[in-house]
Parts: C-alpha cells; sequence; structure tokens
C-alpha cells in the first residue's frame, strides 16, 4: 500500500465518525522523575526527551492522580514535541492518549487523536515497522470501546498484516492482536470467528512460553475461550478451557493475582449454565474474595460478581441444593493468609478489621498530609515553603512491594523530612523532636517501636528510615555520596552497584517546593549512557561465563554445587540487563536480591516493556535448577533422572541469549548475530564515547 492508498483509507476513517477529523497505557513500575504533589508546571524544551517524558506519565499514574494530571500533562507534551519538530516523539505522545482516553471512557474526544496518529504515522512513512503495528493496535482498541466496530475491525486486519512483516511468529504481542481481534467479533455476536482469533492466540502463547503450564496469559486465554464457547452452546469444551485456566493459576501460585478472580469467574459461569449451582456459587465466592483482597468492595467488579453470585444462590434454593457448606465471602471479613515463622521469630500480624487497608507508601503519604503537613504549617510556617517531605530509601514499602507480611517490623504511619545544610542546621534537632513526638496511631496503624523495629532502622541510628534529614546526609546515608557522581567520573559511578541506587530513587516525593531534594535525587536516576552501556558489556559477559560456558561444564563434572552458583550468576546479570536495556531513567534499577523478581515481573508487565518474556525464563531456570544439578538417576520429573531438567536448562539459557541478540539489534547495539554473548561485548562497547578504561573490557 502506497501513501496516497493509505492516507485515502485514513480519510475514509475520520469521515465515517459524525464529520469529526480524528499510543497506549502505562503500569506501575519505578518512578524515578520528579514525582510529589507541589509540582505542577511542565517545561516547554526545544528538545523532546521521550524518555523523560514517559518517565514523567508514570509518575502521575503511580501517584493515582492521572483523573486530573494525565489530561493536561498529555496535551503540553504534543505541544512541546510539535514546536520541537520532533514526530516520532510527538506519535509517542498520542499512542499514550489514545490509551488514557481510552480507559477514561472519552470516545468522542479519542476520535481526533486517533485520526491525528494514523496521518502523523502516514506522513512519517512508518508503514512495515514496529511503531506502526503499535499506533494502528492502539487506534484500533480506541475504536473498539468507543462502539466503532467496523474502524476498529479494519484497522486490526491492517495491524495483523503489519505484523506479519515486523514481529516473529511467536511474538506475545501477535497473541495480544487476535485476542484483541476475537472481542471485537464477541462483541458484535461472530462468536465463531471470535473462537477462531482466540484459538490462534492461544496457540502463539503456548508455542512461545517457556513453562505455558503456569503462564498467566495462557490461563487468560482459556478462560476468554471458554466463555465464547459458552456463547456458542458448547458447554463440554467451554467446561474444559475454564478448568484448565484454573490449574494454571495453582500451578504458577498465582492465586492471588487480579487474573485469577476472572478466572473463578468464568468457571463459575460455565458451571451455572451446566445447572451445577452448588460448584458456581462456591466459584463466585472465591471470585469474590479475589476481587476484595485486590481491588476492595467498592468497585464496579465487586458488585457484578456480587450480582452473580446472588442469582446463582437463588437458582441454587429454587433447585432444592443445599449451599450451606460454602462459607458466605461477602459477610465475613476479608481473607488473612495463615501466620508464618519469621526469622525474627515473630508472626505477621493479623489484619485489622477497623483500619482501610492500604500500602505503606498510601499510609505514609495520608499521614503527611493529616498529621506532618499541619505541625509544619503551625511551628515552621517561615520553613514550610522549604521542606520536602516523601518516603525513599529502605523498606518494602519505598518499592511498592510491601504486604501483610512485611508488617511484623519497620512498619507504620512514618513519612521523612528533607532539609538543605543551612535549614538543617537552624531547625533540625528540634523538628525531629517534633516529629518524634507526633501522634503514635494514625487511621488504626500504630508506628512502629522498640519491639518491631530491627536495629538498622531504629530512629536514633545511624540507619533509620524516617524523620528529619539534611538532603545530603541523607543520600550518603544511602549510596555513600552526598550528590550524584559527575558524567565524567564514570569510576565512581561504577562503584555504585543497581541495588544501592534502587533504594536512592524509589518511592515518592509528597511535597518539594523548593526543588532541592528532587534535584539531588534526579542526579542519581540520569545514569550517564556511557555507564550503562558499559555495565551492558559487564552483563554480557557473566551471562557468557556463567551461563552458556560453566552451567554446562560443572554439570559435566557432577559437580551440583558451582553449577547451581553458575545458574545464579547467569539470572543475576540477566535480570540486571533487561533493566538497563530499558533504560533506568524510565524503568528504575534493579533492586536488591529480595526484591529483584517482583520488580521484574512488575516491569515484565508494562506495555511496551523490552524483553518482556525474560522474567519467566529466569523463573524456569530456578524452578529446575534443584533437579538438573542435584537429580541423579531417577530424581526429578517422572523418575526420568535430571536429564531432561539439564537440557530444558541449557535450552532456556540458549533461547535467552539470542532474545537478549535481537534486542542488542533492535537498538542498533550490534550487527552481529553471534548467540555467544561475550562475543557482543565489542559491538555494544563501540558506542562509549568516553576514553576512560574503567568502562572497557580487558
Amino acid at each position: 500500500m502506497n501513501d496516497d492508498e493509505l492516507l485515502s483509507k485514513l480519510e475514509a476513517f475520520g469521515n465515517s465518525i459524525d464529520g469529526t477529523t480524528i499510543g497506549g497505557t502505562t503500569d506501575d513500575g519505578f518512578v524515578n522523575n520528579d514525582d510529589y504533589e507541589d509540582d505542577t508546571a511542565v517545561d516547554h524544551p526545544a528538545h523532546f526527551d521521550v524518555d523523560r517524558f514517559l518517565a514523567g506519565l508514570d509518575a502521575i499514574f503511580d501517584a493515582h492522580e492521572a483523573a486530573t494530571k494525565a489530561g493536561p500533562y498529555l496535551e503540553q507534551a504534543a505541544v512541546d514535541a510539535e514546536n520541537a519538530g520532533d514526530d516520532a516523539g510527538l506519535l509517542t505522545v498520542l499512542n499514550e492518549t489514545m490509551g488514557f482516553y481510552r480507559s477514561q471512557g472519552k470516545h468522542k474526544e479519542n476520535q481526533w487523536i486517533i485520526q491525528r496518529a494514523l496521518e502523523l504515522a502516514a506522513k512519517m512513512g512508518i508503514e512495515g515497522t514496529d511503531a506502526w503495528t503499535t499506533t494502528l493496535i492502539n487506534a484500533a482498541t480506541g475504536q473498539r470501546a468507543a462502539g466503532n466496530y467496523d474502524q476498529a475491525e479494519d484497522l486490526y486486519h491492517m495491524a495483523l498484516a503489519s505484523a506479519t512483516r515486523t514481529l516473529s511468529p511467536t511474538d506475545r504481542r501477535l497473541a495480544a492482536l487476535h485476542n484483541n481481534l476475537s472481542m471485537v467479533y464477541s462483541e458484535t455476536n461472530r462468536n465463531d470467528k471470535a473462537e477462531t482469533e482466540l484459538r490462534e492466540a492461544l496457540r502463539i502463547l503456548e508455542s512461545s512460553s517457556p513453562n505455558a503450564d503456569a503462564d498467566l496469559d495462557v490461563a487468560s486465554t482459556h478462560t476468554n475461550l471458554a466463555l465464547v464457547l459458552l456463547a456458542e452452546h458448547k458447554l463440554d469444551e467451554a467446561d474444559r478451557h475454564a478448568a484448565r485456566a484454573l490449574e494454571i493459576y495453582r500451578t504458577g501460585h498465582l492465586e492471588h493475582s487480579a487474573h485469577y478472580a476472572s478466572a473463578l469467574a468464568g468457571y463459575a459461569q460455565v458451571r451455572f449454565a451446566a445447572g451445577d449451582y452448588a460448584r458456581a456459587v462456591d466459584l463466585y465466592r472465591q471470585a469474590l474474595a479475589v476481587i476484595d483482597e485486590c481491588y476492595g468492595r467498592d468497585t464496579d467488579y465487586y458488585r457484578v460478581t456480587e450480582a452473580n453470585l446472588r442469582q446463582a444462590e437463588d437458582a441454587a434454593r429454587q433447585a432444592g441444593v443445599d449451599i450451606s457448606d460454602a462459607a458466605d465471602t461477602t459477610a465475613a471479613s476479608p481473607v488473612v493468609s495463615k501466620e508464618r515463622d519469621d526469622s525474627s521469630g515473630q508472626h505477621a500480624p493479623a489484619e485489622s478489621a477497623a483500619r482501610p487497608r492500604m500500602s505503606g507508601l498510601e499510609l505514609a503519604r495520608a499521614y503527611w498530609q493529616e498529621v506532618g503537613k499541619p505541625m509544619i504549617a503551625a511551628k515552621y510556617p517561615q520553613y514550610q515553603g522549604r521542606i520536602a517531605a516523601g518516603l525513599v530509601g529502605h523498606g518494602s514499602e519505598c518499592y511498592g512491594f510491601d504486604d501483610a507480611v512485611s508488617r511484623d517490623h519497620d512498619f507504620g504511619p512514618r513519612f521523612c523530612l528533607w532539609l538543605t545544610d543551612e535549614d538543617y542546621a537552624e531547625i533540625g534537632a528540634q523538628l525531629q523532636t517534633d516529629y518524634d513526638a507526633l501522634p503514635n496511631e494514625f487511621m488504626g496503624y500504630v508506628r512502629a517501636d522498640v519491639a518491631t523495629t530491627t536495629p538498622r532502622a531504629a530512629r536514633d541510628g545511624a540507619g533509620r528510615r524516617d524523620g528529619v534529614f539534611a538532603i545530603g546526609d541523607f543520600f550518603e546515608s544511602v549510596t555513600g555520596y552526598r550528590t550524584a557522581p559527575a558524567e565524567d567520573s564514570p569510576h565512581e559511578w561504577l562503584m555504585l552497584d543497581e541495588a544501592t541506587l534502587a533504594a536512592a530513587t524509589n518511592g515518592k516525593v509528597f511535597a518539594d517546593p523548593l526543588g532541592a531534594f528532587s534535584a539531588t535525587r534526579q542526579g542519581f536516576t540520569f545514569m550517564p549512557d556511557d555507564v550503562r552501556l558499559s555495565l551492558i558489556s559487564r552483563r554480557l559477559g557473566m551471562m557468557a561465563q556463567a551461563g552458556q560456558y560453566n552451567v554446562s561444564r560443572m554439570l559435566e563434572r557432577d559437580d551440583g554445587a558451582a553449577a547451581w552458583l553458575a545458574i545464579s550468576e547467569f539470572v543475576q546479570a540477566a535480570s540486571s540487563l533487561v533493566f538497563l536495556l530499558n533504560g533506568p531513567v524510565t524503568v528504575g534499577y534493579a533492586p536488591y536480591y529480595k526484591w529483584r523478581f517482583a520488580a521484574l515481573r512488575r516491569l515484565s508487565q508494562r506495555m511496551a516493556t523490552r524483553l518482556p518474556d525474560v522474567c519467566d525464563q529466569l523463573e524456569t531456570l530456578l524452578r529446575l535448577s534443584s533437579a538438573a544439578c542435584y537429580g541423579g538417576a531417577g530424581f526429578g520429573e517422572g523418575g526420568r533422572g535430571a536429564a531432561p531438567a539439564v537440557a530444558q536448562v541449557e535450552q532456556t539459557v540458549e533461547r535467552i541469549c539470542a532474545e537478549v541478540v535481537d534486542e542488542l539489534r533492535a537498538e542498533g547495539l550490534t550487527r552481529s548475530d553471534e548467540t555467544f554473548l561475550e562475543w557482543q561485548r565489542p559491538y555494544v562497547e563501540e558506542h562509549i564515547r568516553s576514553n576512560a578504561a574503567c568502562l572497557y573490557s580487558l
């Protein structure tokens, strides 16, 4: 299709929608930009910085301020990109705007954005690229959400045609595209075509998954297919697919995933249609418990599922079926997992029914807003325009990973106050005293005391995690540096490990009227690109040495311990590489081992993440390590010994390395197809501009 034909087709789209002329959503991830409530200004750069734009948008979503701030932010970003003459940047903004408007139900406003994005993409001549495919998918999804099914179907078919040229046959994005097209067919009562698309999506996912038996996307597709089959009155087959979905969730220990509720409710719908009302009631009640855990009760999702449960209960009673054995989760308190032993000898405390369920960051923000901020205004009015507040540093809540288990130590209402050196000298000690005097109980939560505070986090200790700090002292306590090293000091940057940088740049800044804290924090966010490239090279070297070379050699020597350590080194290097290739300024740094995989899973679920499949494959490696390294004869799956696990470990290592090479080529960091990663290092290092010897491999 030439440009004239393409523009003609796009013009037809625009003319067909009420005579009106006519990018994706973002997920939670590390936020390393100016993320605080008092900052509403937007720069107007001569050069449009796409990474900075995306980081700022992530910050707005992560602060749950999208409803009020995302729209103006996106509009201003479009103006900035246009003024800078950056068509590629503008297309990125428009793609993000399409996703945001769709999520907000602003379908009429989205028509202009959709048309503008398509026309811009055509003008740029990017047909046949990933960017073109992505734009078509976003536009189609926007039209589907608006109920413009004819336009959506045409755009999805254009996207499929493009994807066959730009995506590999096993790319999971291709499966998502078939799934989206199935929704168009399902919503227009063409269930036979919806079934065909879902079966193709399932085929792609199962063939590309490192472990289809524990793959959330495979499970979700089974559920979607079950519901379409149910609409076609293919009850037995619908039952098999719905049951298979639940089996996958349980095999993968994914029962606390929000998607598990959909699988439970889907199977409940199938069992209800089969007249198995008792089972339907049980499944709906389980679904409600998961929805309550993940979303709370004041949601449409909960209310719709609860209405379906009541219908199933009524049907059961009318049929004389006893449903008294199943506990009524809609009337009971939220489900709390059993206590478990911790190394401290303490137990995770049970949730209080009298307090709202909230994360540590949400609790800290509320404590600042309702207690800390009024105290500053009353006692330090002349400084309230100079004091920054937030929660950054060590602790699971700073990463957004805290849960009920986290609350047996170092948990409670708290925040940090950051002052310049001069202000700290004037009021630091007294402000700390006033901070310590704040109420110990807030919203049903109690501030950590001596019994539940670890020594490293004690309020009067050098490693304290909240209270009053001079800005430089705070960052020095975390990183060893009062400010980030200079760009021309790569040796200093290389002395800072990623986990340290993650702790310095995580969390939230609730207020920073002076901007001094955020400026210092942002300095640690902007790792020089030469340093990033050097670290990428180092990770490639470790992946080659530990994974591609030493795992098999140690297994041949029957040294299971050494092989296991080699797998561990490979996993650490590969997980770090995913963060480095996605860019710390956008996605943050890889945290220390305890939260490495939690962060990697979250990153892998974000839209447009590079190497999104590596996380699942690394978890497969770890799962197989025991059998591969210590299996012996008759140990492992089906008593077949270690050999099958060894083969799968070696295949998974090579598959990950091949995907890394594909990504390096896509980013222009290599010209080579060599999959032994050690040979890729010189190509990557060609892009380092500095002559500093510490940046290069020997």
